[in-house]
């Protein structure tokens, strides 16, 4: 029996691949994800708080619209108070619509990354054509607003079509975050001999699929976080690993959650002498500088 496969990458089993270390001789990476995203009123989709009605869903538009005008506000002051790096993963969209918020990221230092254009689309079911007209509208809107193109992408819902990989890399990105099929970076394969790496980005230590999906409590996802890093260390001694956290404003920078957030975070920032604070950008340019076939 032959299975169909993606033929991105071979299977590598974790054990017996080649050791490296993060700069500083640290051996657990972790970085902060945070999705800003806009989303059209009336249409389209949406994570929901509640199942919506017919459009237009005033209920979850105006708690996700929460998250830009308020939420992330907070989460900025808690990231400020620990001083701890986060990755922005921004819907170009964002520029027009609360430019303000990514004017914030940006004084931070925080990295900006492609999101799409908005998450009220999925770019997978598009055409090729199509779906390079995404890539390109959301990374020059990027492009224009940061003085340079981002290095990562995240696809909207993440959303893949047959090519989303090949678009990517021909685009010039380094990196995407949508497969989480692993603990450490993955190179795949893309056509014309060129490639992109595969980013660990969290599913679980994500709070999209364990509040809106399983429907756990705040305190609940940040006990994920915690046992998720305190494992993740420990691991991390007897090989060089990857642990992401993705966070949306609508949902952890509700202050009901968002108290115990900090939690998790004050938790991560106690360790932070001995494990790698970064961006997903950061942890790309150090694989790219290793020698080949040390990365998968």
């Amino acid at each position: 029996m032959e299975l169909k496969t993606h033929n991105r990458y071979a299977y590598a089993p974790l054990r017996g691949r080649a050791d490296y270390t993060w700069p500083a001789g640290r051996r657990l990476a972790v970085y902060f994800a945070l999705n800003l995203e806009h989303f059209s009123y009336g249409e389209g989709l949406g994570a929901e708080l509640a199942p919506g009605g017919p459009h237009p869903d005033v209920l979850n538009y105006a708690w996700r619209d929460y998250g830009n005008r308020v939420g992330a506000w907070y989460m900025l002051e808690a990231f400020d108070a620990l001083r701890l790096p986060m990755a922005a993963l921004v819907n170009s969209a964002m520029y027009d619509y609360a430019p303000d918020l990514v004017a914030a990221c940006r004084a931070r230092g925080d990295e900006i990354v492609g999101h799409g254009r908005t998450n009220a689309e999925r770019q997978g079911v598009l055409d090729e054509t199509g779906e390079r007209a995404l890539i390109r509208d959301a990374t020059a809107r990027l492009a224009e607003a940061e003085g340079h193109p981002p290095e990562g992408w995240l696809g909207p819902w993440i959303s893949h079509s047959h090519v989303t990989p090949d678009l990517l890399a021909e685009a010039g990105y380094r990196y995407l975050l949508d497969w989480c099929m692993d603990d450490q970076p993955i190179w795949f394969r893309c056509r014309d001999d060129k490639r992109i790496l595969a980013m660990p980005y969290p599913q679980e230590v994500n709070d999209i699929p364990q509040i809106v999906g399983r429907k756990i409590g705040g305190d609940a996802f940040a006990d994920i976080i915690v046992d998720q890093f305190d494992e993740m260390l420990e691991l991390s001694r007897e090989r060089p690993l990857v642990m992401g956290i993705a966070l949306h404003a609508y949902i952890v920078g509700q202050p009901h959650r968002l108290r115990h957030l900090k939690r998790a975070l004050r938790h991560i920032a106690r360790h932070r002498d001995s494990i790698w604070l970064t961006t997903p950008g950061a942890i790309a340019r150090h694989c790219a500088s290793l020698p080949d076939g040390i990365v998968p």
